[in-house]
């Protein structure tokens, strides 16, 4: 097929054309190049929205925290968290620690 059978087919008068091939440039440039691309702005978005997340997790948390400092407050309150946390008791006061199967970690020596 020589060139000049080429000239004469429509897709390559179309795909030859100056300005197309400048757009088909400029886009190609703009979509994957350029520092405000296509690729950064989808990394950035999806950032944004792992973050967003994390926030909403925090501010749950935030609240969680808020209504166990506002328990500590009380002396009942906070020696209750001393003795489920810590594992503190009273003077002559014995504690059993009762621990089921489902519980217990498997070691290698199971």
């Amino acid at each position: 097929m020589s060139l000049k059978d080429l000239k004469d087919k429509k897709w390559f008068k179309v795909l030859s054309n100056k300005y197309l091939l400048i757009l088909i440039i400029f886009v190609v440039w703009m979509f994957f190049f350029d520092g405000s691309s296509w690729l950064l702005h989808r990394e950035l978005n999806l950032e944004k929205e792992k973050l967003e997340g994390n926030r909403d997790y925090f501010k749950s948390e935030i609240e969680a925290d808020k209504k166990q400092i506002e328990q500590l407050k009380d002396s009942e309150g906070l020696e209750r968290f001393a003795r489920e946390e810590y594992l503190m008791k009273k003077e002559n006061e014995e504690i059993y620690i009762i621990e089921y199967k489902d519980s217990i970690t498997k070691t290698d020596e199971d």
